[in-house]
């Protein structure tokens, strides 16, 4: 079969390992174009990355016939509009989490989707990687009891970076849109049924911008849960886990949100501790084969564009809950 030709909207960095590296080992996909606002960036990205064609604007990317798809990584506030301007031009769409600025502007985007026939998916990468179906597992096999509560964490520090993208209102910024969604996210994967926000709490960068954001979520029959997204963690660097916890024992997982960064289960049953891995196959890479197989052969994929709307009703329920206002599409 021929590849999935992808286009770039957007000469991003986090593009090479969510989706050029990957691609380079994936049969299926091929990494054809590559868009900027600026012609000579996208040209300079292109030459890097061994990218055959840049265009100087993102309509020029869509308007090409030899796109089948494309990968949105602009900023947060932007992902609605390019992600509703490729299914517009006929292209599958693999966006980049957040979905959107906000739950009102993913139901528009689901609504495009659902009537296209293309596939529109949130670039929630963890979630189609062993360690997800890990979690899941240990949840469901009893082996921990009746469980009680889960707890995950993701944060990291750009504090010392007062420009950077990331804390910009205007382009739907703050730790719960960069960070804070995979928690919340892998909250709603565990099999325990859809959490509820019961409140929140925001450390603020800069007016209305989230530094730290801790969630506490209630699920259906009792169990509780806890998201913390920060973007100004102490001591610096990443932290990272996820916390099972029931009747019978706990299990903890390393780096559930970037398995490829070491990917160990501590599993505490009694006084019995052990440990387990899972492969080291990026979770990217597991991403690119979901998106592969959705646009070949109509596979489902979980973080769809109809997940995507709960996803980021939960998040406009933290920011309600801290009092900040919700993100919006940037104009």
């Amino acid at each position: 079969m021929l590849p999935v030709r992808i286009g770039i909207l957007g000469a991003a960095d986090i593009a090479p390992r969510a989706l050029i590296e990957p691609a380079s080992d994936i049969p299926g996909a091929e990494i054809v174009a590559v868009a900027a606002r600026d012609l000579e960036r996208a040209r300079a990205f292109a030459e890097i990355h061994g990218i055959p064609r840049a265009f100087g604007s993102y309509e020029e990317l869509l308007a090409s016939d030899d796109v089948d798809a494309v990968y949105v990584p602009t900023p947060n506030g932007l992902h609605g509009r390019w992600t509703l301007a490729a299914i517009a031009a006929g292209k599958h769409v693999l966006c980049e989490k957040p979905f959107t600025a906000n739950a009102h502007e993913a139901r528009e985007v689901a609504a495009a989707a659902q009537t296209s026939g293309l596939v529109v998916m949130e670039a929630f990468h963890n979630l189609y990687h062993p360690v997800t179906q890990r979690l899941r597992e240990l949840i469901v096999s009893g082996e921990l009891g009746e469980i009680t509560r889960v707890e995950a964490e993701f944060g990291f520090s750009i504090a010392d970076e007062p420009d950077n993208v990331r804390w910009s209102l205007a382009l739907a910024g703050g730790a719960l849109m960069d960070v804070g969604c995979y928690p919340l996210r892998l909250m709603r994967a565990l099999g325990l049924g859809e959490p509820s926000v019961v409140s929140a709490t925001a450390t603020e960068f800069s007016p209305d911008v989230d530094g730290t954001m801790t969630i506490e979520l209630a699920f259906p029959h009792g169990v509780s849960g806890r998201a913390i997204g920060s973007m100004q963690s102490t001591p610096p660097g990443m932290r990272m886990s996820a916390t099972i916890t029931g009747t019978r024992g706990t299990a903890v997982s390393t780096f559930p949100f970037l398995p490829q960064l070491g990917n160990e289960f501590r599993i505490t049953i009694g006084d019995i501790v052990r440990t387990e891995t899972v492969t080291e196959r990026t979770s990217y890479a597991f991403q690119l084969d979901a998106f592969i197989a959705a646009v070949r052969d109509g596979t489902r994929v979980e973080s769809d564009a109809a997940d995507a709307v709960n996803t980021m009703a939960l998040i406009d329920d933290a920011y309600r809950a801290a009092g900040l206002p919700l993100r919006e599409p940037t104009a």
